[in-house]
């Protein structure tokens, strides 16, 4: 039963290290920025525990009935055990009757870890997740949506993370593009 803690600070050393490891740096924020947007209660960040044991970290943008799943990592030495799909089904139930998404890397042929990237698409797929009509461009990468409970609509992208930003959003090029 995977279990979401409010990530503290004896986690945090951790969930960093994870960070960095899974996450290539034009992918990530700066990470005093998520913990302080977490304490601010503009995310949740949490701390992913299964029989008791640290497995991963997730961190979530929310904002009326979008909850949006910017961050998910398994530790490296967990990964192909279930905690994925465990998460993914904590976080669906955590946030229940919102509109829950995410983005991951577009399945781009010509990408150097397209196999990848299908694998991590097909993943999602399995834990219920539907392919959106919509990418996310995020500073310089372009991401493919999925999600739960409907599409979320660009507007409603951009006064999501406008308010995880505060005034920083004028510095990152954050939108939804339409196909």
């Amino acid at each position: 039963m995977m279990e979401l803690k409010k990530a503290d600070a004896s986690a945090h050393r951790r969930i960093r290290r994870l960070y960095k490891e899974a996450f290539p740096r034009e992918e990530r924020a700066p990470y005093f920025f998520l913990k302080w947007r977490a304490k601010q209660d503009r995310a949740d960040f949490f701390s992913l525990n299964a029989a008791g044991e640290w497995v991963g970290m997730a961190y979530v943008l929310r904002k009326g009935d979008l909850a949006y799943l910017f961050y998910l990592a398994i530790d490296r030495q967990k990964r192909g055990q279930g905690f994925g799909t465990q998460a993914i089904e904590a976080l669906k139930k955590r946030y229940q009757g919102a509109r829950f998404f995410l983005a991951l890397e577009m399945l781009d042929q010509g990408a150097d870890n397209y196999a990848q990237r299908v694998r991590r698409h097909d993943f999602y797929l399995h834990c219920g997740l539907v392919d959106l009509p919509y990418r996310i461009k995020e500073a310089n990468v372009v991401f493919d949506i999925m999600g739960t409970g409907g599409k979320v609509e660009p507007e409603e992208y951009k006064a999501l993370v406008d308010e995880w930003m505060g005034f920083r959003r004028r510095l990152i090029d954050m939108r939804i593009i339409k196909d």
